[in-house]
């Protein structure tokens, strides 16, 4: 079985609201496997006036997340499409919590390093407790927007 070209799978470390597998079923109608994760020299933060974080370097710092294993380039899309704009996709190495092997991976890192808005530390079971459920009909709606848009896989 020879691999078309295009259907290269993808790693992507996750570490906010993508942590909810709710969420990740509304974006991908699947839950891709996944593995416990560090990702060294960045930190969480949360960003003022949003219920979603932002990780950017920081020295002595890391962010423990998840890394969703085998994503297609369609998923793939659905991801860039609903990360914010100031987020950028960034190829980073992680350290699989399981086994310490490292793997490389997708992350969303925010793009303004010096942003006055974030602050603090992003707490996912604190967002769990109070968001999760209009972030759930939030993703949704932007699905049923997205669409008419996706590249057919």
């Amino acid at each position: 079985m020879g691999s078309s070209v295009g259907s290269e799978l993808h790693n992507v470390f996750v570490y906010g609201t993508l942590l909810a597998d709710d969420v990740v079923r509304v974006l991908l109608n699947r839950v891709p496997k996944s593995s416990v994760a560090i990702l060294s020299g960045y930190h969480r933060f949360s960003i003022k006036g949003r219920r979603y974080p932002a990780i950017i370097p920081v020295e002595n710092s890391k962010v423990t997340g998840k890394v969703l294993l085998g994503m297609t380039d369609p998923e793939l899309y659905i991801f860039d499409e609903f990360e914010a704009v100031e987020y950028e996709r960034s190829f980073v190495e992680v350290s699989l919590m399981e086994n310490s092997d490292k793997l490389h991976a997708y992350a969303y890192v925010w793009g303004n390093k010096n942003d006055p808005n974030l602050y603090g530390d992003w707490n996912f079971e604190e967002w769990r407790r109070v968001h999760v459920e209009d972030y759930i009909k939030m993703t949704t709606r932007f699905m049923e927007e997205l669409e008419p848009k996706k590249p057919k896989s």
